[in-house]
C-alpha cells in the first residue's frame, strides 16, 4: 500500500495545481444526525471532480519520453476531464474513450480541455477495453481511473487536507466506485489518525464494492444497472483497491436512486452545491439513515459534473414526489371561459400554474367537453388537498397523475 509520505509528496507537488476544496458545515445534517457534519466539496476541485488529484500525480510521475507517445484513458466522465487537463499541462496528446450513452457535459468538458474523445460501447467497461487495446496499437500510456498507486497518492491528497482542515474529524463518508478516492483517502487517514472511521457508500445499481467487503472477496456484476450514480458505476474494484477496503472500511452501505435523487436537490437548494448523483450517495446515506453517525464527520462530495437536462429532469421529478408540484387531468367545457373558469379557481385557491395541455380527443372526455392536463406549482401536501377540494366541489372530475 501507498505510504503518506508518497501522498504527503503528491500533495507538495500539486500546489498550484489541485485546489485545496473547502469544507462547508451543514446545519440540517448536523441536527439529522445528532453530530457535526461536515461536507469536503469537491465539486469545486478543477474539473469539477476530485479526479484531477490523480491524473496529475500520474502524469508528473511519468518519464518525459513516456509522456511524448501520448495518454490513453476509458472513462464515464470525471477521470476524462481530470486526465484531459492534467495532459494538457504536461502538453501531452490524451485520447478519452467514453461510453456512447454517457454525460454529455462530461463529454464537451473533456473535449474542452483539448483531448480527443472517442464514444465507444454502452458503459465504462466497454471504454475501458477499447482505451486499452488502443494503447496496445500505439504505444500511448494507458492511464487507469483508479487501478494505481500513483492514482490512489494523488486521490490521497484529499485526506490529508481533511485532517488539516479539521483534526478532530472522526468519521469520514466516501463515494466509493472503483475504490481509488477511497484508496487514498484511507491511506492518508489512518496513517496520521487510525481511529478516524471511514464508511464507504455505493450506489445499489452499482455495489460489488460492498458485496466484496461484506464476503471477504471480490466479487464482480457482468452487467452494471442504469444509476443516477453513473459516475461510480463500475463492475467491481480491483485486487488493489479492493485491499484498501477491506482492511480500512469500518463500514460499506449502499443507496438507492431516490435517496441519490433527494439529496441532489437538497444539496442545490439548501448548500447552494451543483452536485452529481456520485457526488451525493454520502449524503444520501446520511439522509436516509443508512448509516449512523457517532462523532465529528466529514461527507466527501466528489463531483458536481451533472448534466443540465438530467437535473432538469430530476428536480422535476423530485418536486413531484416532495408535493412541491401537484399534476392533474380534469375536463372543461369546450366553449369560450370554459378553461378560464378552471383557472379562475386554480388562482384563488394559490397555486401557481406551470403548463397546461388540452386533449380534446381522450376516451375519458365527452363530446362538448376538452380534456386539461395541470401542472401547479404548490407550497405542501396540505395545500394539494386544498386544491384539490376546491375543484372537487366546484363539480370537476380531478384525476391525479402524479
Amino acid at each position: 500500500m501507498v505510504s503518506v509520505e508518497r501522498i504527503e509528496e503528491a500533495r507538495r507537488a500539486a500546489q498550484g495545481i489541485v485546489q485545496h476544496t473547502p469544507l462547508f458545515p451543514a446545519r440540517m445534517l448536523s441536527e439529522l444526525a445528532g453530530v457535526p457534519v461536515w461536507l469536503k466539496v469537491e465539486s469545486f476541485q478543477r474539473t469539477g471532480s476530485f479526479k484531477i488529484r490523480g491524473a496529475y500525480e500520474f502524469l508528473r510521475r511519468l518519464p518525459e519520453s513516456v509522456r511524448a507517445r501520448g495518454v490513453v484513458t476509458g472513462s464515464a466522465g470525471n477521470h476524462a476531464q481530470g486526465l484531459a487537463l492534467a495532459a494538457k499541462m504536461f502538453g501531452v496528446p490524451a485520447t478519452i474513450f467514453m461510453p456512447v450513452f454517457g454525460s454529455i457535459a462530461k463529454m464537451q468538458a473533456a473535449k474542452g480541455y483539448g483531448a480527443q474523445v472517442i464514444l465507444q460501447g454502452e458503459g465504462f467497461a466497454e471504454a475501458v477495453e477499447a482505451a486499452q487495446r488502443y494503447a496496445q496499437e500505439t504505444g500511448a500510456t494507458y492511464v487507469p481511473a483508479y487501478d494505481h498507486d500513483d492514482i490512489i497518492c494523488g486521490q490521497g491528497t484529499c485526506g490529508l487536507e481533511i485532517l488539516e482542515d479539521l483534526p478532530e474529524v472522526e468519521q469520514i463518508v466516501v463515494p466509493v466506485g472503483g475504490g481509488g478516492l477511497f484508496s487514498g483517502i484511507a491511506a492518508a487517514v489512518k496513517a496520521r489518525k487510525p481511529d478516524v472511521s471511514l464508511i464507504g457508500v455505493q450506489s445499489e445499481g452499482a455495489d460489488t464494492a460492498v458485496r466484496s467487503w461484506r464476503e471477504g472477496r471480490l466479487v464482480s456484476d457482468p452487467v452494471v444497472r442504469y444509476t443516477l450514480a453513473d459516475g461510480i458505476a463500475v463492475k467491481t474494484p480491483t485486487e488493489r483497491t479492493f485491499e484498501y477496503i477491506r482492511h480500512y472500511a469500518d463500514e460499506m452501505v449502499t443507496v438507492d436512486d431516490r435517496s441519490i435523487a433527494r439529496a441532489v436537490l437538497w444539496l442545490m437548494e439548501r448548500k447552494k452545491v451543483v452536485v452529481e448523483g456520485a457526488g451525493a450517495v454520502g449524503v444520501a446515506a446520511v439522509q436516509s439513515g443508512r448509516v449512523r453517525l457517532h462523532g465529528t464527520t466529514v461527507i466527501v462530495v466528489s463531483g458536481g459534473n451533472i448534466d443540465t437536462k438530467t437535473l432538469s429532469d430530476l428536480i422535476e421529478r423530485e418536486m413531484l414526489q416532495a408535493s412541491r408540484y401537484y399534476q392533474f387531468f380534469t375536463a372543461v367545457p369546450d366553449r369560450p371561459g370554459g378553461l378560464a373558469a378552471l383557472l379562475q379557481l386554480v388562482a384563488q385557491a394559490q397555486g401557481n400554474i406551470m403548463t397546461v395541455h388540452h386533449n380534446r380527443i381522450h376516451p375519458s372526455v365527452p363530446h362538448g367537453w376538452t380534456g386539461v392536463e395541470l401542472l401547479l406549482e404548490v407550497r405542501d401536501a396540505e395545500h394539494i388537498a386544498q386544491i384539490h377540494s376546491v375543484l372537487r366541489a366546484a363539480g370537476y372530475e380531478v384525476r391525479v397523475l402524479a
